[in-house]
């Protein structure tokens, strides 16, 4: 009885230089998938196929039915994997225009900067347009531990309707830049949550907090 020989996988992998994130995009499988096959977790995998095209071998080999690592049945095509997405976005990345903290936003007219993103990067977290979007560095602690002072978060600005509790948002607040969550009240007011237990929650009335955008991502640095 034939059994899964997960050691040819991995091998097949890293001849070819690839992560498993990597393999997962080429082949489609998910990443959790190509994990769980690679430690041996399962003897009769579901993806299989497209596994063993992208890697330039056959179902047989994988499966420890063959030696021959390129052999390659007559009935079946080649595979070739959809091309990357390399389009490259143009984001301004702004260094003090929003303080976790509470940065002045009056006068204040930080000097930005616009750096390539890679397309497929962004998609992960919004669909909006560069022109929507910005990446701004973290001040302060109090979104810690969610958000450090050496965070980047990226923020969107084509979302301005505060629809759902306690997401993270980047707003103007009295003349202030702030980055923190946002509930609204009962009695229309605006709760301003910190993550840090140690900061007091605030609350803004109507016409005292201005939407810049939401944190849909946030980038650590090591």
């Amino acid at each position: 009885m034939s059994r899964f020989r997960p050691e040819r996988m991995k091998s097949l992998r890293k001849q070819k230089g690839w992560s498993q994130s990597e393999l997962s995009r080429r082949s489609a499988a998910s990443q959790q998938t190509i994990n769980r096959l690679e430690k041996g977790d399962t003897d009769h995998p579901r993806d299989l196929l497209q596994i063993a095209r992208v890697l330039g071998t056959t179902p047989e080999y994988l499966m420890g039915e063959t030696d021959d690592v390129g052999a390659v049945g007559e009935d079946r095509l080649p595979y070739t994997p959809p091309p990357a997405d390399d389009r490259i976005l143009e984001i301004p990345v702004i260094d003090l225009a929003y303080g976790m903290g509470g940065t002045y936003l009056d006068g204040v007219d930080p000097e930005a900067r616009s750096e390539p993103f890679p397309l497929s990067f962004i998609r992960r977290y919004t669909k909006a347009n560069a022109s929507d979007l910005v990446i701004a560095d973290g001040l302060g602690d109090s979104m810690a531990p969610t958000i450090g002072s050496n965070d980047q978060m990226l923020i969107d600005r084509s979302v301005d309707t505060l629809r759902i509790a306690d997401q993270i948002w980047a707003f103007s607040f009295g003349g202030v830049g702030m980055v923190k969550r946002l509930r609204p009240r009962p009695d229309g007011s605006i709760a301003i949550l910190s993550d840090n237990p140690a900061v007091p929650e605030d609350r803004a009335v109507d016409g005292e907090l201005h939407l810049v955008g939401r944190v849909v991502a946030i980038v650590r640095k090591v």
